[in-house]
């Protein structure tokens, strides 16, 4: 992709800093090493390695498909850290997605189709993640123009990192080159996992069997050419990457949607087929996918303010230590959700509540409710059983079964118009109200986890093990149109939804599936698609160079300790808090080398997410600290007089 000014050519020897993974993480670190350093004369040497392409990396690649969007907004994307993010160096303004997008200079490398996407990104819009690449390219680019870094990008596979004399580290590639620097930051983002037993075992069969099997792993990286047309195909996962597989196989195919005309519900869609996409049969767990983002009058969700769950309360539950999650954490935000509905019943539907009943008695209510009787509370409150909440099914609102295919084929019509309502008419639906309360305190609870608030076995079982699922499942849907293209296919036909607790095996020379809650036939397909992904876990992880260094003790799982001596792992790298520096099995600190983000996220919450402009950033202040580890290593000749010092965040 672009031409990065300052670049220089082999040998990859005499570097100041060696960062593996070249996606944002990286073009922050460098962008933060241009902002410490005054000089030109003595550029910092910098080599940035990725497997797939230097500046976007794996998720944000720019030759991926247009289909393929971002979850947030155009106005909630930069790589530029502003007075919002805690650092020590200095704040050097530069564009967001949003001010890049407007800006009149257009580098010369530029692919050609980016123009047509720039034009069309509004602040409210989601942009796809090839243009987000092309940003994030083009930021690298400027880093390097400053004459400040000198930067080496490198294309290919770190395997290892060993120690290079006394004061210094090597990254080894693939192909046997080596990278030698001080510093090393290990920057890989989302990592994969490796092949599980299950998956080779599926793997296999297809292969001796002449069907269709799609792994686990970024849309991006699978060949959607081998899923056949016209006939069934099983999907299991309705997670993030369900939208994109989707997307792909209909629209990707020549499908197209167009407005229905339903006065009732003005956001349904109807899908008009092309004869080339395939009949898919999808299930999970949950048996539904990831709830409606919704399209907001004015562009944005208005803020949500809890009534119970608040800053004041996380505040005095995070000065005590080592708490259950489902008894001190737990029944506050059962009732926090539930006020969320019941409020948003009071104010735009008044006729569904109670004659009688106001916020405050409601509120009160709510306070003397224990967490097995939150629902109880919304169940007397209501006038129509449509209007109960379930605190603990949250995720999955419909009936546990079991069904008949009749009554799960009717309970799905019914969300399909309930979800078009979400999207259509946010501000009165209680549904999304419930969704923007978890967008707004999940982040909460992941900072009593790294408080130390919460007991590790309960962190694990928990909070990890089905809250934060269901935060992913409420609050971090696909942009609204893509919700309601899935909706369109399941009117269509074209799109099943398998049921609660669904599986999928291999049985009798074919693929198998079956849902727990419903009593159907069970379905049978000669291609399987799979739509999980590893969400960055270290654990199993098919990255090389993680594995190399967990598998010989060089680095250590992060863990989170228990009153009874218990420690559960994370599944993320142990660093230290002060500075991120790896830690080894024995917990000895490696002061060269800073690991950032996902694959460290267990110390890092927040990490896993991208900068927002005006919004303190975990990502930017890692990327600020580990530049400042940079210049603090480069020696006294080369940094004398600039009054470069380690950071913090």
């Amino acid at each position: 992709m672009s031409t990065i000014p300052g670049t220089t050519p082999l040998p990859l020897r005499g570097f100041d800093a060696v960062v593996v993974g070249g996606g944002p993480r990286a073009v922050a670190v460098v962008a933060r090493l241009a902002a410490r350093h005054p000089r030109t004369d003595r550029p910092v040497r910098v080599a940035v390695v990725d497997r797939v392409e230097v500046g976007a990396g794996a998720t944000w690649r720019t030759d991926q498909s247009p289909l393929l969007l971002n979850n947030t907004y155009s106005a909630h994307t930069t790589i530029h850290a502003d007075d919002s993010t805690p650092m020590d160096g200095p704040v050097v303004p530069g564009p967001d997605l949003l001010r890049w997008a407007s800006e009149s200079e257009v580098p010369a490398d530029r692919p050609a189709w980016a123009a047509r996407e720039v034009a069309e990104l509004r602040p409210w819009s989601y942009p796809s993640r090839r243009i987000q690449g092309v940003y994030y390219n083009e930021q690298l680019a400027a880093a390097g123009a400053t004459g400040r870094v000198e930067l080496t990008p490198v294309v290919g596979t770190a395997v290892d990192l060993v120690a290079s004399g006394d004061a210094g580290r090597t990254v080894v590639l693939e192909d046997g080159r080596r990278l030698d620097a001080p510093v090393v930051v290990l920057a890989q983002g989302m990592v994969q996992a490796r092949r599980s037993p299950r998956v080779r075992s599926l793997v296999s069969a297809a292969e001796a069997h002449g069907l269709v099997y799609v792994e686990p792993g970024m849309p991006a990286e699978r060949d959607w050419d081998r899923v056949p047309g016209g006939e069934t195909v099983l999907v299991a996962g309705l997670g993030a990457n369900f939208f994109d597989v989707v997307a792909l196989l209909t629209e990707g195919r020549g499908g197209r949607f167009e407005p229905a005309g339903d006065p009732l519900y003005p956001a349904r869609l109807r899908y008009v087929r092309s004869g080339d996409e395939p009949h898919l049969v999808a299930g999970s767990r949950r048996g539904l996918p990831y709830r409606a983002k919704a399209a907001y009058p004015d562009g944005f969700p208005p803020r949500y303010e809890p009534r119970l769950a608040t800053r004041q309360w996380f505040a005095q539950v995070a000065s005590e230590t080592g708490q259950d999650f489902r008894t001190a954490v737990w029944p506050q935000l059962a009732r926090e959700f539930a006020w969320a509905h019941l409020s948003s019943l009071l104010e735009h539907r008044p006729g569904t509540v109670v004659p009688g009943l106001g916020a405050e008695e409601l509120l009160a209510r709510l306070r003397g409710a224990g967490a097995d009787g939150v629902d109880a509370v919304v169940a007397a409150a209501v006038t129509d059983p449509r209007h109960r909440l379930s605190t603990r099914r949250l995720d999955r609102p419909g009936p546990a079964g079991p069904l008949t295919e009749e009554a799960w084929r009717a309970w799905v019509a019914a969300y399909v118009d309930e979800e078009l309502d979400t999207i259509h008419s946010p501000l009165t639906s209680a549904r999304n109200a419930v969704n923007r309360a978890m967008a707004a305190l999940r982040g909460q609870v992941q900072r009593l986890v790294a408080a130390g608030a919460l007991d590790g076995a309960s962190v694990a079982r928990d909070v990890a093990g089905w809250f934060t699922p269901t935060g992913l499942a409420l609050a971090s849907g696909p942009p609204p149109h893509r919700t309601a293209q899935v909706l369109a296919l399941i009117d269509a036909g074209v799109l099943e939804l398998l049921g609660e607790g669904s599986s999928v095996e291999f049985e009798d020379g074919v693929f198998v599936g079956r849902s727990a809650s419903v009593r159907r036939e069970p379905v049978r397909a000669r291609a399987f698609v799979e739509t999980r992904m590893s969400k960055g876990v270290v654990t199993g992880t098919d990255d090389p160079l993680l594995g190399a260094l967990l598998g010989s003790g060089r680095a250590g799982l992060h863990v989170w300790p228990s009153a009874d001596g218990s420690r559960s792992s994370s599944g993320t790298l142990d660093v230290t808090r002060s500075g991120f520096r790896l830690l080894d099995a024995d917990g000895v600190a490696d002061e060269r080398v800073v690991v950032l983000g996902i694959p460290a996220e267990g110390v890092q919450p927040g990490s896993s997410i991208g900068a927002i402009p005006g919004v303190p950033s975990p990502l930017l202040a890692g990327a600020d600290l580990a530049a400042a580890a940079v210049m603090d290593h480069l020696g006294a000749d080369d940094v004398s007089g600039t009054g470069v010092t380690a950071g913090r965040v």
